[in-house]
């Protein structure tokens, strides 16, 4: 039996009879990039959402260059720009509108685009989902998951809706966000940093493009009297959100009236509407286990964090990216899925280190008693009258996992990119080399040897050695702004072997440390090759 999936897609009534290689369970913005990226790598994935359709509701705001990265892998970065908002500070003041911290953010980042991006959300979504399905993904609406058992060589989850049916599948990612079915499923406990509050998110659409620049675009403020968030949503919509009290306190001020009674000193009525009211508890959790067996969670399925520094989604997205990277090599057998247990052992440690660094941020907000307020505001303004740079910051990268045997200098970080030429096409380094596992190079240092390149080529990881610009060019790229090759030297290396996800496998010194870098990356993505045989 075939009947329409949604969009006018087809789809079989049931998968009793075969077992996809992956099911997504929750097709939020990391379900979608978890579901697009499989699906391009050619394997056969299934999307299990319990909503009738895509959600269509902003919730997340911001995201950073490293998920703009992704966006632009997955062919979707180009055609987001003109609906997002470029924000440059992110501002936190009193009550006074004194200035306490600024975080600064650069128009071009360490991933070759702008470091801070404001969106709405359903935007994004909509570019998501056309590429997941264009990626050949089958998106079931109105499938909500009701039960699950790992039969050791694949998991049968029992499908809900207007439908009921079975799906069987090689693995199962749960990208089903903070009510996680499939993390209750599986019993898993949660760790819970304290940090709880209750929060009113108010989102307007503005009626006039003027208006826009008429308020804050990335503004705390840490009134005692009322803790408030001011944040854009990109160049048609904002959002204001008021710390409440109690949970309580909801069903009496998302009242429309009370609503513009808090937001008329900064927006009227003539210059947007209300378009949603919604209210959220932000939590700090992390999931004990990420992975169970065949089953493994991602975003907020596995760990929560306050929302004061952005990360909520772009945290979902890096995990998206660890985890396409590594199943799609154990589906095509090349390793075997012990190689998943990394995943929580490398992400892990960058999201405590995010949630942690929010929850202080938190703190600092949302001080409520007038005394201590203020004792904060002396602290905060002594230290910026000491000293007037603005904040920048920074997350740490891998520590342990799928990383070279030698810690050397760059392991483990995000990769740059900058602007490259192939003698034809200029453009980010991506968009050039194409996506997967590379090695870069300081042509006038090193080359590979012929029987290492033929390692490396059969492995399909791209070498690109790096030209200074302007150099005449017969083989490799020019750096055209420098980027890549000022990195390799400020980490005093001439090689850095990055991984498909787009961190530093390693690094090397010299031409015979860059040989067993590359042969060591080869061996750690499972490339069958004889020439490894030493």
């Amino acid at each position: 039996m075939i009947e329409s999936a949604g969009d006018g897609a087809q789809r079989s009534s049931t998968l009793d009879s075969e077992t996809v290689d992956v099911a997504v369970v929750g097709y939020g913005p990391v379900g979608m990039a978890t579901a697009a990226l499989l699906g391009a790598a050619g394997h056969h994935v299934v999307v299990l959402e319990r909503y009738a359709g895509l959600y269509n509701l902003p919730r997340a705001a911001i995201f950073d260059d490293e998920t703009m990265r992704t966006l632009a892998r997955l062919g979707v970065a180009e055609e987001l720009l003109p609906k997002l908002h470029v924000q440059r500070n992110y501002e936190w003041r009193n009550a006074a509108g004194e200035l306490l911290i600024e975080h600064d953010f650069a128009a071009t980042g360490r991933s070759g685009w702008a470091e801070w991006y404001m969106m709405y959300q359903p935007e994004l979504e909509d570019a998501l989902d056309r590429r997941a399905r264009g990626a050949g993904v089958d998106v079931r609406f109105d499938s909500p998951v009701t039960g699950l058992a790992d039969h050791g060589d694949h998991v049968e989850l029992r499908v809900g809706g207007r439908e009921p049916h079975r799906v069987r599948a090689r693995w199962v990612i749960a990208c089903d966000g903070g009510n996680s079915f499939v993390r209750s499923a599986l019993g898993l406990a949660m760790e819970d940093y304290g940090f709880s509050e209750p929060w009113m998110v108010c989102d307007f659409r503005f009626r006039d493009a003027a208006a826009a620049h008429s308020v804050p675009t990335a503004r705390q403020v840490g009134d005692p009297a009322g803790p408030t968030s001011i944040i854009s949503l990109g160049p048609a919509h904002h959002r204001f959100s008021y710390m409440l009290d109690s949970v309580e306190d909801f069903d009496v001020e998302r009242d429309p009236e009370k609503v513009w009674a808090r937001t008329t000193r900064w927006l009227s009525r003539d210059d947007a509407e209300l378009i949603r009211v919604a209210t959220y508890t932000f939590r700090s959790l992390v999931t004990d286990r990420w992975r169970v067996g065949r089953v493994l969670l991602a975003g907020d399925a596995a760990h929560q964090m306050p929302p004061f520094l952005g990360q909520g989604m772009c945290s979902g997205i890096r995990d998206a990216q660890n985890i396409a990277f590594k199943l799609d090599a154990v589906l095509r057998g090349r390793l075997a899925d012990d190689v998943l247990d990394t995943y929580q052992q490398e992400r892990e440690p960058h999201v405590r280190a995010v949630i942690e660094k929010g929850i202080e941020l938190g703190r600092q907000q949302t001080v409520r008693d007038p005394e201590r307020a203020a004792e904060r505001d002396r602290v905060l303004l002594g230290r910026r009258a000491a000293n007037q740079k603005p904040d920048t910051i920074r997350f740490p990268g891998l520590v342990d996992g799928l990383l070279a045997t030698a810690s050397g200098p760059g392991r483990g970080e995000l990769a740059v990119q900058g602007v490259v030429d192939d003698g034809t096409v200029r453009d980010r380094l991506d968009q050039v080399v194409g996506h997967g596992a590379h090695l870069l190079l300081d042509a006038r240092s090193v080359t590979l040897d012929d029987d290492t390149a033929a390692v490396l080529a059969a492995a399909g990881v791209r070498v690109v050695a790096l030209h200074p610009a302007g150099t005449p060019l017969t083989d490799g790229l020019l750096d055209t702004d420098g980027t890549h090759l000022a990195w390799l030297a400020s980490l005093g290396v001439v090689a850095a072997a990055v991984r498909p996800d787009l961190y530093v496998f390693g690094t090397a010194t010299d031409a015979d440390t860059t040989d067993a870098l590359a042969r060591e990356l080869v061996a750690a993505l499972g490339a069958p090759s004889p020439a490894l045989q030493h």
